[in-house]
């Protein structure tokens, strides 16, 4: 029992102090390290086996994989031969065509209306050339519609109608652009095949393709990508051609809210304004030239969204740190928003702002039954619904707001503001589509989990129920005695201190004998059970119920809670972290990958992440001294002395760098102390040696090199003033300020070096790179977690505000701020003492003050049930599914990292092999080199990258020429070459 505790983790440390007191002193150590090596092994390695050994069952093989993948790729294709529901509806209505009359001279028969898209094939723009009526001519026939356009313009461009047209407008526009009058290259634009026109029919439609190979010819498990484009193809094009008909057949399709026109000049404004972002593409004004620019990800990340749509992320998270500051505390209510009006500024702006914001799109795009419309998923529902409760609660103001009543229900609507951000940014609403795809098979294992709960509960309910409560006072066993007041002793430590335990010694205080229940759970039915048990999923408090069972029950009841703890926590849990997982990387694609596709996506990450060394070349031959030190310094042994360096000033830190220890182990302070100033002074020397090998300018093109040159001027720096100033000063006789601060600013200085020595080694910079590039790839996940803990902690103030302190809740932990509930709820993620708070925060009346019509911040009762749905609820999403989310993204990180190099595509040698070539002809260490350097690039490679200019000169030159056509002779980038 002892040793299945610690595989929980639950109290184990309790349980091991309490081992080491009955012990000799002399056993203490081995123990100890018995205890933590058994600890790590089974929590490290035991239970890991439980994720990998599930995860390897979820596995699919690459037969399914590539099922499933042209199962994918056809419901996809399916989907875009459908409208949505919204758009359908429109087929319900009978046709109205829009027809427009023709314009008949006299003594000519009247001739019927035809269709408006009828002539739109033939008529499709015109030059802007002004004309006068009288000089139309004696036309014969005129479009009425169009007869103002021809009041404006006089020549009317045709629109293409069958396959000649096609070939012969392009051949125009080619001309056009090109700006050629060379009739060679004329001729060749006149007998270049249009493969993908000559496919076409005469109403525009395209023929069906061509069948190259049948499908015999395809291997068993392949798949015909072309085919798929194809389908693909002719699916968007099904797609806009009922559009299209839907547009000529019914007057009032694509017009928001039925009222503003197609065209209209209000619409066109109003989808300026939305649809304005900034554009990252970097390129000049002609178009043709990238403009190089630094810091592209920042580029990047402001034309993600559309102006309109960064300017209400901005206010929304003004408007949610404004909430921040709201409280029930003091009583009074002033920090309230509905009493305080500097809170209500950001409520005004977030509003109005808001209804612009919508307002403009409404009138650009609809609101519901448009293609583009504003109310088009669960999203735009999600952002009406926060709009109209924040526009209901800015217009009502509640100022008296009961426990339970709907003022309060109201306040809870408008703590929804910070999920608006989901909707405006693509790639969190991303991660929740993603999420939201895998829910059935989520829903389907929390399905079972609860099963497996409610068996348990049943069984807990039958055997135990109503027979866990007990007297307070131990020395009675039965209720009818359990009555009047006893002594109670008080205990402050668990020290063995004088008089502990000593009836006559030992501090006691009268409390009443009340026969209870246990105070976190109970069987008294099914409800509460489960309650128990869902927080015993968590390992949280099962030993508790061991010890109670085993109490009251006898060894027998002991067995129940032991094979649920197993059945529900290792293997339920493992099992629905394993779905998550699965489900995550299915949707996203990667787990649909055969071995092949794996290798090619990694291959692809691997070059993306690759970046030039920032190291120059070695010097030339006239300078050996400066050769000799580039050797050096580039040598293994040199970069292991060092980094042996950087461990030992490490280690320095085992002694507090304080003034209050230099009292007690004076001398060895000083030793130590000497000892890091040694070694920064050893690497100032490192840094010098660098100078003069590099040269100052080829030094400084490293990051790394700038990193340890600040961090190096700041060893010295610290030397220098904690031995030939503060130590003299304190032999003097002057105060002990100055020293406190070198002490203080030496250990920052010694954490500092301990992080460079992860560039120093490349298994501990790989493992960087793993964590870094986990963070960057989760970043919105991390972003989406943090708006729903903050959505949480602004529903935790309003609900449990006031809950007056008890076992877990205290001054340090409450929820009388928005910030102080983050910092709860951070703490509930990861799962320490969440049950607890959970219990105090379900307090209610008699256990708390609480009066009909009083106010929740004039009271100290929480909510009994809001608590249960407000806890179990957050546990559930962040710490079981979101928090492994994060899990699913570090494991193909790790994958990515640590393949080996015999089954990837492209070592990391032969990366290492480009990136020093590169950094031979990139001289000027620019990132980018002319094309006339690219021949001499190829011709230096190695490995697997090697280019043989005899064997493979087809392909030598091939590579020369794309190169030269990438960016029509200008510079090559790094990227570009690799």
């Amino acid at each position: 029992m002892a040793m299945f505790q610690i595989i929980t983790q639950e109290g184990w440390t309790d349980f091991v102090v309490e081992v080491l007191r009955m012990i000799d002193d002399r056993m203490v150590p081995f123990v100890a390290i018995y205890f933590v090596a058994y600890h790590l092994f089974v929590t490290l390695i035991v239970l890991s086996l439980f994720v990998a050994v599930i995860l390897d069952n979820l596995e699919m093989d690459e037969e399914m994989k590539k099922v499933k993948q042209l199962k994918t790729k056809e419901a996809t294709t399916w989907m875009r031969t459908t409208l949505p529901w919204r758009l359908r509806i429109f087929e319900k209505f009978p046709t109205r065509p829009q027809m427009v009359a023709l314009k008949r001279v006299d003594s000519e028969f009247p001739v019927p209306k035809v269709r408006d898209s009828f002539t739109n094939q033939f008529v499709m723009e015109c030059e802007d050339v002004y004309d006068e009526p009288e000089e139309l001519g004696n036309r014969k026939i005129l479009l009425k519609s169009t007869e103002p356009l021809l009041r404006r313009r006089s020549r009317i461009l045709t629109r293409h109608v069958g396959q000649l047209t096609i070939k012969a407008s392009i051949q125009g526009l080619i001309r056009s652009s090109f700006n050629q009058t060379n009739k060679a290259m004329l001729t060749a634009l006149r007998t270049k095949p249009m493969t993908f026109y000559d496919q076409m029919t005469e109403n525009g439609d395209l023929s069906r393709p061509l069948e190259t190979s049948s499908k015999k010819d395809l291997k068993q498990g392949e798949i015909d990508v072309r085919a798929l484009q194809q389908k693909r193809q002719l699916a968007e094009m099904t797609r806009n051609r009922i559009e299209e008909d839907l547009r000529e057949n019914h007057p009032y399709f694509d017009r928001p809210l039925f009222a503003i026109g197609r065209d209209s000049t209000v619409r066109k404004y109003c989808q300026k304004i939305v649809y304005a972002r900034y554009d990252p593409s970097h390129k000049g004004s002609n178009g043709s030239k990238t403009i190089s620019r630094r810091y592209k990800q920042i580029h990047a990340l402001i034309g993600l969204m559309p102006y309109l749509d960064w300017a209400m992320v901005i206010i929304t998270m003004i408007s949610c740190a404004s909430m921040l500051f709201e409280s029930p505390w003091p009583t009074t209510g002033e920090n309230l928003v509905m009493f305080n009006g500097y809170l209500q500024i950001a409520d005004y702006i977030f509003v109005l702002s808001m209804t612009f914001e919508l307002a403009v799109k409404i009138l650009s795009d609809g609101l519901l039954f448009t293609p583009n419309a504003v109310v088009k998923d669960v999203g735009g529902v999600m952002t009406l619904f926060i709009y109209i409760t924040s526009l209901i609660y800015l217009l009502t103001m509640p100022k008296h707001v009961e426990i339970n009543s709907w003022a309060q229900l109201l306040m809870l609507c408008r703590a929804m503001r910070p999920l608006r951000i989901y909707t405006l940014v693509p790639h969190i609403r991303r991660v929740v589509v993603e999420l939201f795809r895998g829910f059935k098979e989520i829903i389907l294992v929390t399905i079972l989990m609860i099963i497996v709960m409610f068996v348990f509960a049943s069984f807990g309910v039958q055997t135990v129920g109503g027979r866990l409560a007990a007297c307070n006072d131990l020395t009675i066993k039965s209720r009818e005695n359990c009555t009047g007041t006893f002594w109670q002793k008080i205990f402050v430590t668990r020290l063995e201190v004088y008089g502990k335990n000593d009836d006559n010694i030992h501090p006691k205080i009268l409390v009443p004998r009340v026969w209870m229940n246990p105070r976190n759970f109970n069987f008294d039915h099914v409800g509460n059970a489960m309650l128990a048990l869902f927080e015993t999923l968590s390992y949280k408090g099962w030993n508790v119920i061991r010890d109670i069972l085993w109490a009251r029950h006898g060894p027998w009841a002991v067995v129940f809670i032991h094979t649920y703890v197993f059945i529900g926590s290792m293997i339920g849990i493992t099992l629905f972290v394993g779905v998550v997982v699965a489900n995550y990387t299915e949707n996203r694609g990667t787990a649909l990958l055969t071995v092949d596709q794996r290798r090619w996506h990694d291959l692809k990450a691997r070059l993306k992440m690759a970046q030039p060394l920032h190291i120059p070349p070695k010097p030339s031959e006239s300078a050996r001294l400066r050769i000799r030190l580039y050797e050096l310094t580039m040598s293994k042994p040199f970069n292991q002395i060092f980094a042996f360096l950087v461990v030992l000033n490490s280690a320095t830190l085992l002694v507090p760098w304080n003034v209050e220890e230099e009292n007690e182990i004076k001398s060895a302070l000083y030793v130590i102390t000497s000892i890091s100033a040694i070694i920064n002074i050893l690497f100032a020397i490192e840094i010098l040696l660098k100078m003069v090998a590099f040269t100052i300018t080829g030094f400084w093109q490293s990051r790394r090199n700038r990193i340890d040159l600040l961090i190096t001027a700041m060893g010295l720096f610290w030397v220098v003033t904690h031995f030939f100033v503060a130590l003299p000063a304190q032999i003097v006789g002057q105060e002990n300020s100055l020293k406190k601060f070198t002490y203080t600013f030496g250990f920052i200085v010694v954490i500092l070096r301990f992080f460079t020595i992860a560039g120093r080694n490349n298994t501990l910079k790989m493992l960087m790179l793993t964590v870094v590039m986990s963070m960057f790839r989760s970043f919105f996940i991390i972003i989406a977690m943090f708006l729903l803990v903050l959505f949480y902690a602004y529903a935790g103030v309003i609900l449990f505000g006031m809950v007056k302190y008890g076992q877990a809740v205290s001054k340090h932990v409450n929820f009388r701020t928005g910030s102080e509930a983050l910092v709860v709820l951070f703490r509930s993620v990861t799962g320490e003492d969440w049950n607890d708070i959970m219990h105090d925060c379900m307090k209610s009346a008699p256990f708390c003050y609480w009066k009909p019509g009083n106010n929740y911040w004039e009271t100290d009762c929480g909510n009994h049930y809001g608590a249960i749905i407000y806890f179990c609820s957050f546990y559930l999403i962040i710490t079981y599914i979101v928090r492994n989310l994060l899990v699913a993204i570090i494991m193909e990180n790790f994958s990515l990292f640590y393949s080996s190099e015999e089954d990837a595509l492209l070592s990391y040698a032969d990366i290492r092999n480009f990136q020093l070539v590169w950094n031979m002809v990139d001289i000027e260490q620019k990132g980018v080199i002319p094309v006339r350097r690219v021949k001499f690039l190829l011709r230096l490679l190695k490995g697997r990258l090697e280019v043989d200019p005899n064997k493979d000169r087809l392909l030598f030159k091939h590579m020369c020429y794309e190169m030269e056509k990438l960016h029509n002779g200008d510079d090559v980038s790094f990227h570009d070459a690799l």
